[in-house]
């Protein structure tokens, strides 16, 4: 399950985002605009919030994004190379190092903020998860068969390969729909481990009786999302990863010159951008100026 504060996080973590190059800068009221959505937060709790997030968002720019530059640049070192299936587990586990070194600097915060958060408020959360767990349950075909949940799979494969590669061949569609059908169904599981999830949130939030026990269970929490897994979950997982990397190495594989150079420009378009951002000037400094 991903929690209102680790979608916040992902905003300025991934370097997939699609307002990366244009909506860096405005994050913070993206940002807002989310945790108000969520929560409902009232004047002071949105004044605090975005003190907070602009401490965040200013150590993540200078701190972080030439750290994702350089990841990426060895990236694509390694796709030039021809990618491998260590390859491909090698940056998944390079994104989760990532993520939970982000999670690490702001879970003090984090906890701060969520140690004002009233039981309306949690309200407000629960009707926003109900909402966000029917379009998941409606994007990946939940109440329908098999066979619609793997054209569900094959369609959403085919949209993200495309976006990095350009327009595919109908010969490399239907090859990618064959490994597509023969990835683990785990749709079923990944809902039911998400309510697991969010239950375990609101009895998180209803332990905040100690602040400084709070913020640290907060930080396992949002680091460790295996913990408490249903083993069945936890093994098709396992193997959906591994699945999944041995995936893309095999679509790599069949790509053209072209595409592959589509690929590379991509990667190196995010380098470029996460090099600027990074040596833009603090915005509170201006600020003080």
């Amino acid at each position: 399950m991903r929690t209102t504060v680790a979608a916040l996080l992902a905003l300025i973590a991934l370097a997939g985002c699609n307002m990366l190059r244009l909506g860096y800068g405005q994050i913070d009221v993206y940002a807002a605009w989310q945790a108000d959505a969520y929560f409902g937060l009232d004047q002071a709790q949105r004044q605090e919030f975005n003190k907070r997030f602009d401490r965040l968002h200013e150590w993540h720019r200078h701190n972080q994004l030439p750290e994702y530059a350089a990841f990426l640049a060895a990236t694509k070192e390694r796709i030039q190379r021809g990618p491998t299936n260590d390859d491909a587990r090698w940056v998944t586990e390079g994104v989760m190092s990532r993520y939970r070194a982000l999670v690490k600097y702001a879970s003090d915060d984090m906890a701060a903020m969520l140690m004002t958060v009233t039981p309306a408020q949690l309200e407000t959360l629960k009707q926003r998860w109900e909402k966000d767990n029917r379009r998941f349950a409606s994007e990946h075909k939940l109440k329908d068969g098999a066979e619609a949940q793997r054209r569900a799979a094959t369609r959403r494969a085919l949209e993200r390969i495309r976006e990095w590669t350009g327009n595919l061949s109908v010969e490399q569609e239907e090859k990618i729909a064959v490994l597509t059908a023969e990835l683990p169904m785990n749709h079923r599981l990944r809902y039911e481990d998400r309510m697991r999830r969010q239950r375990e949130f609101l009895q998180l939030m209803a332990q905040r009786d100690d602040p400084r026990k709070f913020a640290e269970r907060l930080r396992q929490f949002m680091s460790s999302w295996e913990q408490g897994r249903d083993p069945e979950y936890q093994r098709l997982w396992e193997q959906w990863t591994r699945k999944q990397a041995e995936f893309y190495v095999a679509v790599y594989r069949m790509l053209t010159p072209q595409q592959r150079a589509a690929v590379e420009r991509r990667i190196q378009n995010y380098i470029d951008d996460f090099t600027r951002l990074a040596q833009q000037p603090d915005k509170r400094a201006d600020t003080a100026r």
